[in-house]
């Protein structure tokens, strides 16, 4: 599956959307120079459905009464990647995401040890992705057994906070960046 085709299925899910990552840096050619300026201390451009494609989707979406929400469980100390990233999910909350983080040393191991990032489109459909050691996407695979996934989904959410009330946890590995 392509980018493309997983950009139509989101837009035509009926009722829910929800995301799990569990990397702790990916590699997008999209944010490539996002990142070097977040890497430079510069200061990154506004990001929210107004100024963000992807955003304005998901605001559209959660506007027709979908439900997005995303865990990514992550590790401590923050990747810079990952610090990069927190910063960049308050646009997702403020195009209507409910981001939620779990960090893997309070989690239950079933979850922990997870290292399959997928999405789950109205509880119907999976589409599971692969990553090379880099976090560069190798492939998108659709699959339609997904009772485990929703169960790692509903793990996820149990053991996870808003990621709102996460960021002031983080504030001084986050300092390092503003």
């Amino acid at each position: 599956m392509q980018m493309d085709e997983l950009q139509r299925r989101l837009r035509v899910a009926k009722r829910s959307v929800f995301r799990l990552e569990t990397l702790r840096s990916y590699t997008a050619p999209g944010e490539a120079d996002l990142l070097r300026d977040f890497h430079a201390g510069r200061p990154l451009p506004p990001r929210g459905p107004e100024t963000d494609p992807w955003l304005r989707m998901v605001a559209d979406s959660v506007q027709a009464g979908r439900s997005w929400s995303r865990v990514h469980v992550l590790d401590r100390p923050l990747s810079d990647y990952l610090r990069f990233e927190l910063l960049g999910y308050q646009g997702n909350v403020a195009a209507g995401e409910d981001v939620r983080i779990a960090d893997r040393a309070t989690i239950p191991e079933a979850l922990g040890a997870s290292r399959q990032d997928f999405w789950l489109l109205d509880d119907e459909l999976a589409v599971v992705i692969d990553y090379d050691g880099e976090g560069k996407r190798l492939a998108m695979r659709p699959r339609s057994a997904v009772g485990a996934l929703i169960e790692q989904r509903n793990l996820a959410i149990r053991h996870s906070i808003p990621l709102l009330d996460y960021l002031p946890m983080v504030q001084d590995e986050l300092r390092r960046s503003w």
